[in-house]
């Protein structure tokens, strides 16, 4: 079974609902009309087709109209998603949302706080050959915030993982504006680390002294395991910042899911989605816009790689 993630950047729709940023309101100068929507679907439906995961989550999907329009683009590009659902409760400009091969066995928001810059998060249950897991579809605060903004959603990521149960087979996924080390990356960057050093992905969810390859790591049931660690060092990032190299996007499991009894992570299976065809230069080939005045030109796909994991269900 293929699980994927995937920051789409910015799907918008063509509805007016005063949410938008101000290039994607729909028929003005900046050009984003019928023709460039058009575009941007069919190039995102090329990327999820290529994929072909059983289950993606999706980041920076701005309604459910959105979703619906991805939806039927895949289904002319002959990939057909039967259940899909967005996390819609709250009118955040960009919300996270789902893609399944697989039926749910029910889909539950997950409020982080009341607040506009606070993204949703979604929680799927599946039940595959009586094997349950629980998915939790993850948009943090990015960078133009402090630390402390990711460290809420973490901590409501533990919450929500105490009520399920620490011993459930439980998928963080999403895009989480946090690097797989991020506790050494933004010691550097200090307008980040208002929090003494604590980070959100680290020490929150507990990621931090499981550094080995899946073959070796013991983790602690209520503390998690990224996958990054599965793979070579040079394969981890799912996005280019500045010529760098980062892992703004993860897929981090519950410690039941490096346990062979029943549904597991496949070892060595973490990998971040990236043809050709998604490269522009050293730099990843991300929708285009003119800088000034911001105007779209119709080409590209997004600024981050999808990711995808393997999971064996006897």
């Amino acid at each position: 079974m293929k699980i994927a993630t995937y920051n789409v950047e910015n799907l918008f729709d063509l509805q007016r609902s005063g949410h938008e940023y101000k290039e994607f309101i729909p028929n003005t100068r900046s050009k984003w009309n019928l023709k460039n929507y058009r575009i941007k679907l069919k190039n995102i439906s090329r990327v999820i087709k290529g994929i072909n995961a059983d289950i993606i989550g999706l980041e920076e999907i701005e309604s459910l109209q959105a979703l619906k329009d991805l939806r039927m683009q895949l289904k002319r590009d002959g990939i057909y998603y039967q259940y899909f659902k967005i996390a819609n409760y709250k009118d955040t400009s960009v919300k996270v949302a789902i893609l399944s091969k697989i039926p749910f066995v029910y889909t539950h928001e997950i409020a982080v706080q009341s607040s506009y810059r606070y993204r949703n998060i979604l929680e799927a249950k599946f039940r595959v050959k009586g094997e349950e897991f629980f998915l939790l579809v993850n948009h943090w605060k990015a960078k133009s915030g402090p630390e402390s903004m990711r460290i809420v959603s973490a901590k409501k990521v533990m919450k929500r993982v105490e009520e399920l149960g620490e011993k459930k087979n439980i998928i963080l996924l999403g895009d989480f504006n946090s690097h797989y080390e991020e506790n050494i990356l933004f010691k550097r960057k200090r307008k980040l680390n208002d929090t003494n050093g604590v980070t959100g992905i680290n020490h929150i969810l507990g990621t931090l002294e499981h550094k080995e390859s899946a073959t070796k790591v013991c983790v602690p049931y209520g503390e998690f395991y990224n996958l990054w660690y599965d793979t070579t060092e040079g394969k981890r990032y799912s996005y280019i910042f500045r010529g760098k190299k980062e892992a703004m996007d993860s897929i981090i499991v519950s410690p039941s899911l490096l346990n062979k009894n029943g549904m597991h992570y496949k070892l060595h299976s973490i990998e971040s989605y990236r043809p050709a065809y998604l490269f522009k230069g050293k730099n990843i080939y991300r929708w285009q816009m003119s800088r000034k005045p911001r105007v779209h030109k119709g080409k590209g796909y997004s600024d981050h790689l999808a990711v995808i994991a393997e999971f064996v269900v006897h």
